[in-house]
């Protein structure tokens, strides 16, 4: 199994967003400190946004983030909210419009694909994207997260 891009994005993504609670930040921010298309990422946060993944404020002092509490936050939901096709094999010939697989009628293969793949989301989904966070080790990694936040978000 692959995980498209959109999905690599916006794990990582969640992580750079989780990784510094108490502030806003921005997707130019993100983009830089990956070192990944800023256009790109703009579609990832608006999916995560729409996921409830992530909150976003426009305007002066705007930014992103999280829409709940980390531990709150699956990884295999986000998996499956961002991957558009769970498909591991295409049988019946629809994402390329060709013929059904001529096995299909007694293919046992789909089956064990199919159990293959439960596997491996059951596996996801016994991590939050609370267990992922190190922020220690995340802070090595982007300077820029050991650093006292510049716009800090008002708690009421």
């Amino acid at each position: 199994m692959r995980l498209t891009l959109h999905t690599d994005y916006a794990l990582r993504t969640l992580l750079y967003i989780g990784a510094r609670p108490t502030v806003r930040v921005s997707i130019r921010e993100i983009a830089e400190a990956y070192g990944i298309s800023e256009n790109h990422l703009v579609k990832v946060v608006h999916r995560l946004g729409q996921g409830r993944f992530i909150t976003t404020v426009r305007g002066r002092g705007g930014g992103l983030t999280l829409g709940r509490p980390a531990q709150d936050i699956g990884v295999g939901e986000v998996v499956r909210f961002t991957e558009d096709d769970m498909m591991l094999v295409d049988c019946e010939g629809r994402a390329t419009g060709s013929r059904a697989c001529v096995l299909s009628p007694s293919c046992r293969l789909r089956g064990v694909l199919g159990e293959a793949l439960s596997a491996f989301l059951a596996v996801l989904d016994r991590y939050t994207l609370a267990d992922l966070l190190q922020p220690a080790d995340l802070a090595r990694l982007f300077p820029e997260l050991a650093e006292p936040p510049s716009n800090n978000i008002e708690k009421n």
